[in-house]
């Protein structure tokens, strides 16, 4: 198998120390050679700041090629708008137009009343200006709000790509099937932009089993039953493993990208990686 092409997902720091983990998982990750690097937003576009200032820190002083996370949350069209513009400006080729989630306190999501209703009218706006590269979210098991229908989920990544989205990157999931089989009914609903799966390398078994929950990924019984047999001992080098043969077989059924969900931590990336056979010059070892 030729070495794959990687991406990698960081988020804003909130504090000087964040800041600092975001730059050392930055310097670490960049020789890799990365075809891009995204940026997150936080909950309810609690981080729109800084996401900008760690965007434009990440292309100026790493070389980076930065998609920057955008969502509809709490702006009008015009203020969205605005931070497309001043992305623009600095450079900024790419966006991952997202809906993003409800702000904090308020139960469901709801649409500012001067703004984007969905991401599908946020990827049209973006896509009118005819000079970025729009990445959408895709959702291989069902979307929280999608009452369990993976069609629902096809069907909407359909609109999206229909309104000018380029790439899907997906959730985490654990079996390469599941991809696979999201893979194929995408393939038959006429989606024909890359969709890059989105890995999860385990930093923590309890954070990935609370995230797991919160966005609709399934677990299954054979990774509860390996992390309980082996222990916070044996829990790293367990993760690194399953990880690496995750990527492996998302390769063998044709994957060329993989896009990892870093959490600001190099350490277990990184090895991975260096396991698929990249190194810190880019090329393949």
């Amino acid at each position: 198998m030729s070495t794959p092409a990687v991406s990698f997902e960081f988020f804003p720091p909130r504090n000087l120390d964040a800041s600092f983990r975001l730059w050392d998982t930055a310097r670490a990750l960049a020789p890799l050679g990365p075809e891009f690097v995204s940026v997150t937003y936080g909950a309810g576009g609690t981080t729109r700041q800084l996401t900008h200032e760690a965007v434009t820190a990440l292309s100026n002083h790493y070389n980076l090629n930065v998609a920057a996370h955008l969502t509809c949350v709490d702006a009008s069209r015009d203020e969205t708008m605005q931070i497309v513009d001043e992305y623009a400006k600095a450079g900024v080729k790419e966006i991952v137009a997202l809906r993003g989630d409800a702000p904090k306190g308020q139960a469901e999501w709801a649409a500012h009343p001067e703004g984007f209703a969905s991401s599908v009218e946020l990827i049209e706006a973006i896509a009118k200006r005819g000079d970025m590269k729009i990445r959408v979210g895709a959702y291989p098991e069902p979307h929280p709000d999608s009452n369990g229908s993976s069609a629902a989920d096809v069907a909407f990544l359909k609109r999206k790509v229909d309104a000018g989205a380029t790439s899907a990157i997906t959730q985490f999931f654990f079996d390469a099937g599941t991809f696979f089989r999201f893979r194929d009914a995408c393939v038959a609903a006429g989606i024909d932009v890359p969709i890059l799966p989105g890995i999860l390398p385990i930093q923590s078994w309890a954070g990935a089993r609370k995230f797991a929950a919160l966005c609709g990924t399934n677990v299954p019984d054979w990774a509860i039953d390996a992390f309980d047999a082996a222990g916070k001992e044996g829990e790293a080098k367990l993760a690194e493993e399953i990880c690496v043969k995750l990527c492996n077989d998302l390769r063998s059924g044709g994957v060329e990208h993989l896009h990892f969900y870093t959490l600001n931590k190099p350490e277990l990336t990184l090895a991975v990686c260096h396991e698929l056979g990249l190194r810190e010059d880019g090329l393949a070892a």
